[in-house]
């Protein structure tokens, strides 16, 4: 079987045993801020198992893509490690129990897969009675393939847990270490997890007690790689066709000799490294410096970095994309929907990697020309070219060799230490807690969305994810209404604001939310009296800022249809922010736009609000929106029932944001800022309505004062510029003319401070120069001058002190550095610096402290020659 064929075996299977089939949920945590990306398959199921939710189903099957980073370095060097993988599940909340779920992984493995049942192997806890004599007695395993291990339970702190049930296959004596003792459990290779069944029956309370659950649950997860690893008889998860077709093309790219230990590391860290970024760019994670972006990112330059020991020097990411995307389009078909987005960002993102490693190797050398006697890289400098700059460190490593170098590990280790103490503490400052209480009594059949609605009741009251009845003035609460006119945040959209009242209380909504399952909530705070469970209340949403909200939603819509008018239909949405007062855009573009295109981009929006236009907007099967040439708003998961927003003729996109009933409404589109976000992505910034009026009449205020201190016309003002910095340019290049003749009428002042050295030529003088530049040309004058030697110079600039020092090339030979001398002058002035044999410079905070810092530097060159 191929490994599609397993996923659709094992979901079909479940399936007809009464599961509700789900499609994969995005790599993106929903509502769940303890989560940095879906790393397991309960993971996205977790309201479902705590109760704060009804499940759309009790019974679940689905094949969960996941995302784990833990053991990163272990990629490529194992057989099972892997970023990318998914897990097969099959989830019970409240209905079955342990004996269909062990009955029926059994029947999946041994009739479905065919597995042989005389391979098979189970762990119980010690403590499970009952899950033992199933095994025994009902599937039948004899006592010695059962194994009862204390590690064989499942939790996480307060909450629901539970014993679990492992099930091993056996692959084999020849997989194992030869020890006599070689069983379940041994670290070896020879018995294989395939598949884990927790049993969720107790909740862990506070104090440490386990209360057993009123409803118990289950929760499998099957390894999807490493089942194919066994029906395909593969020594590894990476020679099954999961993964294998990735390796073989990256074999014909690089030449390479996959029976090369060294070789097939590489392979495999790049096979497992582009399967995981896909699928990653297409749930809507984009490459950035922190949170997912970041994991996205240093995977990705992994990828890169193994790429080069492959000897791969061009940019062939991309270029495995289309293997990925026919691997998996079949599961993911939204793969083949956004692959041509997913292949710009890597292709730009591995170009600027080009450019980061040029400059990790300009400052790794730096660090290797200040090393001294010592040989070994300050641990804390290797951590900031790791992890500030994205420097591979088994790079930083292999160029250390080269060198004679060794790395500062302990200073290393406690950098990275202190990064993940900060970054732990940052995750603990954030609630993981669902921001409303249980909502699994709430019937939904009367609660509604409605625009229109002026007046309702209070279904549910929580405060900090607990149910309350009553909330006093000053409290923050969430509240659940049977209707509601407050439109939630969604697609970019901010959430409506408002005040709600009661015969009792009032409160004003700071915002309006969705949960998972479409339930909308407000977040308010208790400004006077009290609000009650049940209380009837009238609503009064802010309709000047819903309309302004409204304003720059629809012209969102216009702006990406004129984008791809303009720019071409490469124009993909990757994000936006649709507020009051501005709106912002990300899309899919090669290069900044030309003034020329912002023009363009802004008059075609115009002409679209001038039309005069009325909006169509209607719901629909997603089949047929699609049909209709509908857009969907990259990373945002839709379902069956659709909502579709049409601009005739010019717009058409599934949304469920505020829209304006007709362009006019708009007003007045201007675009305020175009920039990059170093992605392939670029980002505009547009307002609207009021707001671009008054953006109009600030810029006409400022041409106006600008044109009054020029003494000019307004239209006469680019010329008007162009006169006063061609002046500007020319008094420039006079001063600089001047500076220079005043440092070579000092050249004899700064020679005469010459001595000898060791029979070495040595300058150290204190100078004049305005910048660093002048005094690095200052110090070329003066070695040029003296033809051999060494030259030291400082000057004072401000409040600080700075230091250049040029070593002739003779003089290096003799071992001179110039990293070292301005070091120890620096070094004494309160500061520090380094850089190349022949030439270095360096800054300190202390400028009085100029005459002794020249001296240090002479003693440093002293020391040299002793």
């Amino acid at each position: 079987m191929t490994g599609n064929e397993i996923r659709k075996a094992f979901l079909d299977f479940f399936e007809s045993k009464k599961h509700l089939k789900l499609h994969s949920f995005s790599l993106v945590p929903e509502d769940d801020p303890s989560l940095l990306l879906i790393g397991a398959g309960m993971a996205p199921l977790k309201p479902y198992f705590t109760g704060k939710l009804v499940p759309p189903s009790y019974r679940v099957t689905t094949s969960q893509k996941c995302i784990r980073t833990g053991d990163l370095d272990n990629v490529g060097r194992t057989a099972r490690h892997h970023t990318f993988f998914e897990m097969l599940g099959n989830f019970s909340f409240g209905d079955y129990f342990k004996k269909d779920a062990i009955a029926w992984a059994w029947e999946f493995l041994t009739e479905v897969l065919e597995l042989d049942a005389d391979k098979l192997y189970v762990t119980v806890y010690p403590d499970d009675e009952e899950a033992y004599d199933l095994w025994h007695n009902m599937i039948g395993l004899a006592d010695e393939r059962i194994f009862k291990l204390e590690d064989n339970f499942w939790e996480i702190g307060e909450g629901p847990c539970g014993p679990d049930s492992e099930i091993f296959y056996d692959l084999g004596p020849e997989r194992g270490c030869g020890q006599p003792a070689c069983t379940v459990g041994c670290d070896c290779d020879r018995y294989l997890e395939i598949w884990n069944l927790v049993f969720t029956q107790f909740d862990r309370t506070k104090d440490g007690k386990y209360e057993p659950l009123e409803k118990k649950n289950i929760d499998t997860g099957a390894g999807l790689e490493r089942l194919a690893s066994v029906i395909q008889q593969k020594d590894s998860n990476f020679e099954t066709d999961l993964l294998f077709p990735l390796m073989e093309r990256v074999i014909d790219i690089c030449h390479g000799d996959y029976a090369d230990p060294q070789q097939k590391i590489a392979m495999k860290v790049i096979g497992d490294h582009i399967r995981a970024v896909t699928m990653m760019i297409g749930d809507g994670i984009l490459p950035g410096n922190e949170g997912r972006g970041y994991v996205l990112r240093r995977i990705l330059r992994r990828a890169v970095r193994f790429g080069r020991v492959l000897g791969i020097e061009k940019a062939f990411l991309a270029d495995l994309v289309d293997i990925v995307v026919d691997m998996y389009k079949e599961a993911y078909p939204e793969l083949l929907e956004r692959k041509e987005l997913i292949k710009t960002v890597i292709d730009t993102e591995e170009a600027q990697f080009g450019a980061t490693l040029a400059q990790g190797l300009e400052l790794l050398n730096e660090m290797i020309a200040a090393v001294g006697d010592k040989k070994i890289l300050e641990g804390r400098q290797v951590f900031r070219l790791y992890d500030t700059f994205g420097f591979p460190l088994e790079l930083t490593e292999e160029i250390a060799r080269e060198h004679g170098l060794a790395l500062d590990q302990v200073g290393f280790d406690e950098a990275m230490k202190a990064q993940q103490e900060r970054a732990r503490m940052a995750r603990a400052k954030v609630s993981a807690t669902v921001a409303v209480p249980d909502t699994t009594g709430l019937d939904r059949s009367h609660v509604v969305i409605d625009e229109s609605a002026a007046a309702g009741k209070i279904v549910i009251l929580g405060n900090d994810g607990v149910a309350v009845n009553e909330a006093e003035k000053d409290e923050a609460v969430t509240i659940i209404f049977d209707k509601t006119p407050f439109h939630a945040e969604g697609g970019g959209q901010v959430g409506d604001t408002g005040f709600v009242m009661s015969a009792n209380g009032t409160a004003e909504v700071t915002d309006t939310k969705c949960l998972p399952n479409g339930l909308s909530y407000v977040i308010a705070i208790v400004t006077k009296g009290s609000l009650k469970k049940g209380d009837d209340v009238t609503f009064s949403v802010d309709k000047v800022r819903n309309l302004a909200i409204a304003r720059n939603h629809t012209a969102t819509h216009l702006l990406q249809a004129a984008l791809r008018k303009v720019l071409g239909s490469h124009v993909n949405q990757a994000g936006s922010l649709v507020a009051p007062d501005r709106l912002r855009f990300d899309f899919t573009h090669f290069s900044p736009l030309t003034a020329d295109e912002i023009a363009a981009v802004e008059r075609e929006v115009n002409t679209q609000i001038w039309k005069n236009i009325s909006l169509e907007i209607e719901e629909m099967p997603i089949d047929e929106a699609k049909k209709k040439g509908a857009m969907a708003l990259f990373g945002e998961k839709y379902g069956h029932i659709v909502r579709v927003v049409t601009v005739p003729g010019f717009s058409c996109e599934l949304c469920g944001g505020s829209h304006v009933t007709n362009t006019s409404v708009i007003g007045f589109f201007r675009i305020v800022g175009e920039s990059g976000t170093g992605t392939g992505i670029r980002r505009i910034e547009a307002v609207t309505g009021q707001a671009a009026y008054e953006t109009a009449a600030h810029d006409s205020l400022l041409l106006a004062r600008t044109a009054a201190l020029l003494k000019t016309k307004e239209e006469e003002i680019p010329a008007k510029v162009e006169q006063v910095l061609a002046g500007f340019k020319e008094s420039e290049r006079e001063l600089q003319q001047l500076q220079r003749k005043l440092a070579t009428s000092s050249l004899d002042k700064i020679l005469a401070a010459e001595t000898d050295v060791g029979g070495v030529s040595v300058v150290a003088a204190a100078v004049q120069a305005e910048s660093m530049e002048g005094l690095r040309d200052m110090a070329d004058m003066v070695l040029n001058k003296l033809g051999t030697g060494i030259v030291l110079l400082g000057a004072v600039q401000g409040d600080k002190v700075n230091f250049v020092c040029k070593v002739a090339k003779d003089t290096v030979q003799k071992g001179f550095h110039a990293g070292q001398i301005v070091k120890a002058a620096a070094v004494t002035a309160g500061g520090g610096g380094g850089g190349r044999p022949d030439m270095a410079q360096a800054g300190g905070k202390e400028p009085q402290k100029l005459d002794a810092a020249l001296a240090a530097g002479k003693k440093a060159v002293e020391e040299i020659i002793s």
